[in-house]
């Protein structure tokens, strides 16, 4: 549930990811500061508050930490989460290179 959320929120950015402007690890910055400066207002909302601490400091750095054991185990499952749509639109990244290449060879 959290894990799809997430998903749909990479989605909207897919553009900027496929074209390295920004990385889904960033986004997951992005995304939980999004959520844990409002009131929460579904499920998805109210678990982040609860289990996931997001703090940033003046110069732009983040820290990510789990509250509780569960917490810790959702903070990793959107990390690596991250990290895999990562690798996966790295694939997708470097196959359109090798389709334009094919094709200007043509």
């Amino acid at each position: 549930m959290i894990l799809q959320d997430f998903s749909n929120f990479l989605q909207l950015h897919n553009e900027e990811l496929l074209t390295h402007k920004t990385t889904p690890l960033e986004l997951l910055h992005v995304w939980l500061e999004k959520i844990i400066n409002k009131n929460p207002k579904n499920n998805i909302e109210k678990i982040i508050h609860k289990e996931v601490l997001f703090c940033k400091n003046q110069m732009g750095d983040y820290l990510i930490v789990g509250k509780s054991d569960s917490g810790r185990a959702l903070v990793k499952a959107l990390i690596e989460f991250a990290k895999s749509y990562d690798n996966y639109n790295h694939a997708k990244w470097i196959d359109m290179l090798e389709k334009a290449c094919y094709k200007s060879k043509d």
